[in-house]
């Protein structure tokens, strides 16, 4: 027991350096494709590891950064296969991630009540209440896989037809479409 203590104030402390560390450098880290690649870094008021199980919790405004993707909920609770994360379940009244999918476009941004993140797989499924927001545009469901790669969301249950998907796509504004005409010209007169 005393080691799992022990192991828990360890984590606790790199996962606390590593966040000061990554909020240093984070001007650098736009990772898109590379945020994968990135270590997970954890921040909570608590943690626990159980080593039979394999399993990591942490509660108490919790904070997970990799590259660009950032996530802020009540509890989380990691599952380990061979000593890598595996799956990472987010809970809380409504948790909530941001993602920059390239550089120079608007983030993506989303809530839930649960959020089941697969790190090998790049991929987050957000279940009940979930609504995900880029630029002027929003889906809405009670479950939404967010394809963390390539940006693709799904929205919706194929088994079921009384779930509906509510999506929102507001047209550009007047000063918006100025905005990007401006954008085409100066990238035109640059080539």
């Amino acid at each position: 027991m005393k080691q799992n203590k022990n192991l828990g104030c360890r984590i606790l402390r790199r996962s606390s350096c590593c966040l000061l560390l990554l909020a240093l450098f984070s001007t650098s880290v736009c990772a898109l494709e590379s945020d994968g690649d990135q270590p997970i870094i954890i921040d909570s008021n608590t943690a626990t590891y159980d080593d039979v199980k394999a399993i990591s919790t942490y509660t108490g405004n919790v904070i997970s950064i990799q590259g660009s993707i950032r996530v802020n909920s009540d509890k989380l609770v990691v599952y380990f296969i061979d000593g890598e994360a595996d799956k990472m379940v987010f809970t809380g009244n409504l948790a909530k991630f941001k993602q920059t999918p390239h550089e120079g476009d608007p983030d993506i941004t989303g809530e839930a009540l649960t959020g089941e993140y697969y790190p090998k797989k790049n991929l987050l499924v957000l279940i009940g209440k979930a609504t995900v927001w880029q630029g002027s545009g929003a889906y809405a469901s009670d479950f939404i896989e967010y394809d963390l790669k390539t940006s693709l969301v799904k929205a919706g249950e194929k088994e079921s037809d009384n779930k509906r998907v509510h999506v929102v796509l507001q047209p550009k504004g007047k000063e918006q479409a100025q905005g990007q005409e401006k954008k085409t010209t100066v990238k035109d007169n640059n080539k």
